[in-house]
């Protein structure tokens, strides 16, 4: 029986907002995989790109959340985790993964400056690019896609889950 829930999607998606209130709600304990990066390395994610540049980044990032252990707890990811075949490996064996879908537009919109927010961009790559590289990936891993584009927490929350919900009836 998997008691954890991760939470993947594109940056600005909700992960984190929707994730705490989650928590709450469930009576779980709410898992920030970027600030457990930050807390294990000593640095902030954008000064771990500016060292070791993104894919060094993207192999902490993998290994850190491989190695994360937890129960009954709402994991919410980088956007970048996906691209970590081990971590993912990990997620799905201890949790419901659940994609929030958002569509191009809001991402962009929900954006400030994604250096500041430690956006994993390699070289040359915009937004866009990194969006359509990312959905399918965010799709391939996820037991329960949820449509984010709504204008409250609550709302996303209550989609998360009756998703959860249903998958577990379609799994007895």
């Amino acid at each position: 029986m998997k008691n954890n829930i991760t939470l993947i999607g594109m940056p600005g998606a909700g992960k984190s907002t929707v994730g705490v209130v989650l928590a709450k709600v469930m009576g779980y304990r709410f898992v920030d995989s970027d600030l457990v990066i930050q807390e294990k390395t000593g640095k902030l994610l954008s000064e771990i790109i500016a060292e070791k540049g993104t894919e060094g980044f993207l192999q902490v990032e993998d290994e850190i959340n491989a190695g994360l252990t937890c129960e009954k707890s709402v994991i919410s990811t980088g956007g970048s985790a996906v691209y970590g075949k081990n971590a993912m490996a990990h997620l799905k064996e201890i949790s419901t993964v659940v994609y929030l879908k958002l569509p191009y537009e809001k991402v962009e919109k929900r954006l400030g400056n994604l250096k500041d927010r430690g956006v994993a961009l390699k070289e040359g790559q915009t937004l866009k690019d990194l969006y359509e590289e990312r959905c399918p990936l965010y799709e391939k891993y996820a037991d329960v896609v949820i449509d984010a584009d709504t204008t409250s927490v609550e709302d996303c929350m209550r989609r998360i889950l009756d998703g959860i919900k249903q998958l577990a009836q379609t799994e007895d």
